[in-house]
């Protein structure tokens, strides 16, 4: 299988299925003296894991992270960092009554014609379950860029047609709630509106938003690697996302110049911008304004409700899809988000430190 590798310099190598005996992925480019530990990734791991409310599967997974390597004394070596976590609470006996059938929704049809067979067992490499490769990797990169003054925080900004007010905005209370949303009364409607989506038999969509700060001018590429265009890659490669938008987004389609365009000003000597509706990139690259943008997610397709579909055989048949699944995904993606902007902006800012002679001048001169 190809395309399990991201990244230029900051690179990482997923690995692993739903229920196979672990998930995994190597980080290869990670800058040597880093102090990394498992609690540092663990926290991570620990908002993504299953089983914390009735709103995520009931699958029971520790989701304990073990570094194999590239660690020493506390302090990354600057060799590739291998991390796993295994796998402990697979019961694949609930997909027994779909391994033929392809589920509305999910990946196992274009599977079976890309491969010529499918892991049934939740999907395989196309089960939400993979994202802890991701997530493990980013916990790195976030710290890297923690290092350096650039902190990323996600959140949710909408569940269904329940969305957080400006005026109630309070990112404390993400923290007080398990829809990680900013704005406890949004909360309270969320909750609600999922009960009797559950109650139904349903699931929910809904959106997640992200925002960087302290990164400065000057990263990504004006062409091909642009930052925001990498974001958009690295966000869409989550699955269940079905849109991707910075800064106004959509809106600055229905805009005009005069409104969209950020003036510039100074603020104590330093050029800065009036307004954000570019969402922190110019041409690509970082302008030094707060990144924020915004990623859809599909509700969660596996649902108890009957559907119609086929099988293998090529017979239309009706299914009902049981086991342990989230009636909506958001929540558990919420720092999915965090970890592939970490990567994205980790990796652009490494390959970035070769755009000026002077700074590459500079680098040879602290090491002489």
């Amino acid at each position: 299988m190809a395309g399990s590798t991201y990244g230029t310099i900051f690179k990482i190598m997923t690995w692993g299925e739903s229920h196979g005996t672990g998930i995994g992925v190597v980080v290869d480019g990670c800058p040597a003296g880093l102090e990394l530990g498992e609690a540092d990734i663990q926290d991570w791991l620990d908002r993504r894991k299953p089983g914390q409310s009735k709103f995520t599967t009931a699958r029971q997974e520790g989701d304990r992270v073990e570094i194999l390597s590239g660690v020493f004394e506390g302090k990354t070596t600057g060799t590739p960092i291998a991390l796993e976590v295994r796998n402990t609470d697979q019961r694949s006996h609930d997909y027994g009554n779909i391994m033929d059938v392809y589920r509305p929704g999910h990946a196992d049809y274009t599977f079976d014609r890309k491969y010529g067979f499918r892991d049934y067992r939740g999907g395989g490499r196309s089960s939400g379950r993979e994202t802890i490769g991701r997530v493990a990797a980013g916990a790195i990169a976030a710290k890297v860029l923690e290092s350096l003054g650039i902190r990323i925080q996600a959140y949710t900004r909408s569940i269904g047609p329940v969305s957080i007010s400006p005026e109630r905005f309070a990112p404390e209370e993400m923290w007080k709630n398990r829809l990680y949303m900013p704005d406890a009364e949004a909360a309270r409607a969320a909750e609600a509106y999922l009960e009797e989506l559950m109650a139904r038999r349903d699931s929910s969509g809904g959106v997640v938003e992200c925002r960087v700060t302290g990164i400065p001018a000057g990263v990504g590429e004006p062409v091909f690697e642009k930052l925001d265009a990498n974001l958009a890659k690295a966000i869409f490669s989550i699955g269940a996302v079905k849109g991707f938008e910075i800064g106004d987004g959509f809106a600055a389609a229905g805009s005009t110049g005069s409104v969209n365009n950020d003036a510039f000003g100074l603020e104590r000597g330093a050029v800065c911008k009036r307004t954000n509706h570019s969402g922190g990139t110019l041409g690509g690259i970082s302008d030094g304004s707060d990144l924020v943008f915004r990623a859809a997610f599909k509700p969660t397709p596996s649902i108890a409700s009957p559907q119609q579909t086929v099988n293998r055989s090529g017979e239309e048949v009706e299914i009902e899809i049981h086991g342990r699944h989230d009636p909506i995904i958001v929540p558990r993606a919420v720092v999915v988000v965090e970890a592939m902007t970490a990567l994205t902006v980790c990796d652009l800012m490494l390959v970035s430190m070769t755009s000026r002679l002077d700074r590459v001048q500079e680098f040879f001169e602290d090491m002489r």
